[in-house]
Formats: structure tokens, sequence, C-alpha cells
């Protein structure tokens, strides 16, 4: 990347932030085990959704926000703690 184009700046916070989301993060404590709740509870969810929805792009939508909300609820622990 040149210095032409560049077209903004991030602040220190901006930067922190970018450095986390882009870290490995060790599971510590009781992380797997909390992962581990939230993946379980979510396909519990799914597997609803596989049996009470049709075959459509909407239950297709649907599982894959749950997988979505999953992965971002475990990177919420992961990333904040």
């Amino acid at each position: 990347m040149t210095e032409n184009s560049v077209a903004y700046l991030p602040d220190t916070k901006e930067i922190k932030q970018n450095e986390n989301n882009f870290t490995y993060h060790a599971p510590k404590g009781n992380q797997k085990e909390r992962y581990s709740v939230l993946r379980d509870k979510a396909k519990d969810l799914a597997d609803l959704i596989l049996v009470l929805c049709p075959p459509s792009r909407e239950r297709s939508l649907a599982l894959t926000k749950l997988e979505e909300c999953s992965m971002w609820g475990n990177a919420a622990i992961a990333r904040n703690e």
C-alpha cells in the first residue's frame, strides 16, 4: 500500500481493536466450558429449525445466522476477557 492510497488514519483505539480481532486467543479459565454451552444451545435450536421448517432458502439463512450468532458469542468471550 502506498501513501497515496491511504484515505483514512485510524485512531489508536481502532488500531488496538483491529489487532485484537485478528489475534489468536487461547482459552483461559472456564472459557472452554462457556463456548460449549453456547454451541450446544445453538445446536439445539438448529435441530428444531431442521425439523420444524421446510427446506428452503429461509431455513438455510436461519441456520447460517444461528451459526454466526454462536461464533460471535464465543468471539465476545475470547476477545474481551
